[in-house]
């Protein structure tokens, strides 16, 4: 399936990839390119084949962040002023980006290449990212005389490695190289280029050997975890989380038989 600059691929049962497909441009987030995508994260998060979706870029980049060429133009932007533009562009962004974090399923990031200003914000809204040795991350806002603090970056990667590093990281605007993002946490891991693929479907095979309710609310109680007010609210709702799946499904007792009888579960959900 095609949406011009983006695309989207079954190549595995259960798998998905959609795939940012403007190599020429490093996948830069024109807004005929992110309109797109959050077209195809809509799509596939509701199609219920799809279990593990995996997210990448087509050529050397994953994602370059601004299109500094051509960011394109939009009719919704149709009588408005700049101001207005702006606010506008802003929020097609933003939920371009949500829409990942936001779907049913878990997202690998395979990321292949260049991660810089919005496209590293775009890696950190993914579950899981892998990276290519030749991945780097680069926050280049503050480079380009902005702030570095954009599409959730300043939330999202304190935590994903903690404020110090993130502040060095986003004030200095240097690149992360690969190895360095697998030290810090920033990555689960760095593969070889011709291997990256093939590491994220392993990943994902392991991931749908669980019950599709399990991982869809793990996913979620994880997300959640990073704005609960509270442990002890968030406690709560990951019990309210565990009891649904518990009381409404027989998964707990086909893991003990299929445990007892050596072999592997079949979760009917």
């Amino acid at each position: 399936m095609s949406h011009d600059f983006v695309t989207i691929e079954k190549p595995r049962p259960g798998i998905a990839v959609v795939k940012l497909n403007r190599p020429e441009r490093m996948n830069a987030m024109a807004f005929d390119v992110m309109v797109p995508l959050k077209e195809a994260i809509e799509a596939v998060s509701f199609d219920n084949t799809v279990r593990v979706v995996i997210l990448t870029g087509e050529g050397e980049g994953f994602c370059s962040g601004a299109d500094l060429k051509d960011p394109g133009y939009l009719s919704i932007f149709d009588g408005l002023t700049m101001p207005g533009i702006a606010r506008r562009a802003m929020r097609v962004l933003d939920d371009a980006l949500l829409a990942i974090q936001e779907m049913h399923q878990p997202v690998i990031a395979a990321v292949n290449g260049a991660a810089i200003g919005g496209g590293f914000c775009l890696s950190l809204m993914a579950d899981i990212r892998v990276a290519s040795e030749k991945a780097y991350f680069r926050a280049a806002g503050i480079n380009n005389g902005l702030t570095a603090a954009e599409l959730g970056l300043s939330y999202l990667l304190p935590r994903a490695v903690g404020a110090s590093r993130s502040s060095e990281i986003m004030l200095t605007g240097r690149d992360v190289d690969a190895q360095e993002a697998e030290r810090i946490g920033l990555v689960s891991r760095t593969v070889s280029a011709d291997t990256l693929m093939d590491t994220c479907y392993q990943m994902a095979e392991s991931i749908m050997q669980h019950s599709q309710i399990g991982v869809e609310l793990t996913k979620q109680m994880l997300w959640a975890s990073q704005s609960a007010s509270s442990l002890r609210t968030h406690i709560n709702h990951e019990g309210h989380a565990q009891l649904f799946v518990r009381m409404t499904t027989k998964n707990f007792e086909e893991a003990i038989q299929a445990r007892k009888e050596k072999r592997k579960p079949e979760f009917k959900d």
